[in-house]
């Protein structure tokens, strides 16, 4: 019974873990590295990112002297302009993530209607998406090199748009290492408090972004 047992944590857990990690860490670590920004077309020769609005329509960061204004360090406060470059990489994590974003999205809905999710749901959610978090994670890292955004600055506009959305606080990319690891992961759902400036950034984007905010369960 316990070799039985045994197996099953193996093929049903340990390995869909293992597999999710592999594709998680083999992909997207040294783009943002490599990657070359995309040239301008305004004929200057600087680089100009397309930012979306809120309703979906391209804008373009306020320039001071003909220069595209930068992305704020990691630490300094939220601002609309963080809100629209973190929607512009969802936008192309979701499309790289493919059919995989639907499985993902219902185990957000249940979440959403107060179901915890357990080991079980974990693994499930970690084998369907193995297949396309590698292309996600590659996407994401040249969309942030795109928007001009560090790995830091974007963990902490992401953890802001949770906030503010109401997304709680689990990461199954942590807790597959834990798998991984032969502990029990963290798989509570507490929600943290946004700040009113927070919600106030957030709020203009709100439905665009609550489409995506699964995404915040892979780290993403």
């Amino acid at each position: 019974m316990l070799v039985v047992l045994g197996a099953l944590a193996w093929f049903l857990v340990i390995q869909p873990a293992r597999t999710f990690l592999e594709s998680w860490q083999g992909a997207g670590t040294t783009t943002t590295q490599t990657q070359t920004p995309p040239s301008s077309t305004d004929g200057t020769g600087i680089d100009v990112p397309t930012l979306p609005g809120p309703n979906g329509t391209a804008t373009t960061p306020p320039q001071e002297g003909g220069a595209a204004q930068p992305a704020p360090p990691a630490g300094a406060p939220l601002t609309a302009q963080d809100v629209q470059r973190f929607l512009a990489v969802r936008r192309d994590v979701q499309a790289a993530l493919g059919d995989s974003f639907t499985q993902l999205q219902q185990v957000w809905t249940d979440i959403q209607q107060g179901q915890s999710p357990n080991i079980l749901t974990l693994a499930q959610v970690l084998g369907q998406v193995s297949g396309s978090v590698g292309a996600a994670r590659t996407a994401q890292a040249q969309a942030l090199t795109r928007e001009g955004l560090t790995p830091e600055r974007y963990a902490q506009i992401r953890g802001a748009v949770n906030r503010a959305l109401g997304v709680p606080d689990i990461d199954f990319a942590q807790a597959a290492e834990a798998l991984r690891s032969g502990r029990l992961p963290d798989l509570g759902t507490a929600v943290q408090t946004a700040t009113p400036e927070e919600r106030a950034l957030v709020a203009p984007y709100r439905a665009e972004l609550t489409q995506t905010a699964a995404l915040g369960l892979l780290g993403l």
